[in-house]
C-alpha cells in the first residue's frame, strides 16, 4: 500500500518520503502529513495530522477534550482526539478500492484541514459542550 499511495502523491506534485513505521509523509501548505499503512487492512484508509496542538495543563486538556469531542461531532470523517499532551487530528474511512484514495483524498485532507481550524478556533474562544459529571 506504501507504493500506492507513494505513487498517487508523487502524481499529485507531491514528494512523499516513508518513515521508519512504514507510514507515507507528505507536505501540504507547509504542514507534514502521514498516510497511514495497514497492509493488514489495505481498505483502512487514515490521513493523520499529528501533535498540532500542544496542552500546557490541566484546564487547558479539559477544554481541548470537549472542542475534539465538539469538532468531530460536526465535521463528517474527520477526528479530532488527545493523546497525552498533545491533540492530533485524522481524517479516517473505508475504500472499497485502496486504488480509489484519488476520489477521496482531496476531501478527506479539507475536511482534516477544516477540523484542525475548527478546534484551534474553539481553544481560542471556548467550547459550546461542557462536561456533565454525574453525581454519587
Amino acid at each position: 500500500m506504501a507504493a500506492t499511495y507513494m505513487e498517487f502523491l508523487e502524481d499529485e506534485g507531491m514528494q512523499p518520503t516513508l518513515d521508519s513505521s512504514g507510514a507515507v509523509i507528505f507536505e501540504s501548505r507547509g504542514r507534514s502529513y502521514y498516510l497511514i499503512v495497514d497492509d493488514d487492512d489495505p481498505q483502512y484508509f487514515r490521513l493523520l495530522y499529528p501533535n498540532f496542538w500542544s496542552l500546557d495543563d490541566d484546564a487547558e486538556h479539559q477544554r481541548a477534550l470537549l472542542a475534539a469531542a465538539e469538532v468531530t461531532a460536526g465535521i463528517k470523517v474527520a477526528k479530532v482526539y488527545v493523546l497525552g499532551e498533545d491533540a492530533q487530528a485524522a481524517a479516517e474511512m473505508f475504500l472499497a478500492d485502496p486504488h480509489d484514495l484519488h476520489q477521496v483524498f482531496s476531501r478527506a485532507l479539507r475536511a482534516l484541514q477544516g477540523a484542525v481550524r475548527r478546534f484551534s478556533e474553539l481553544m481560542q474562544d471556548r467550547p459550546r459542550l461542557r462536561l456533565v459529571h454525574s453525581q454519587p
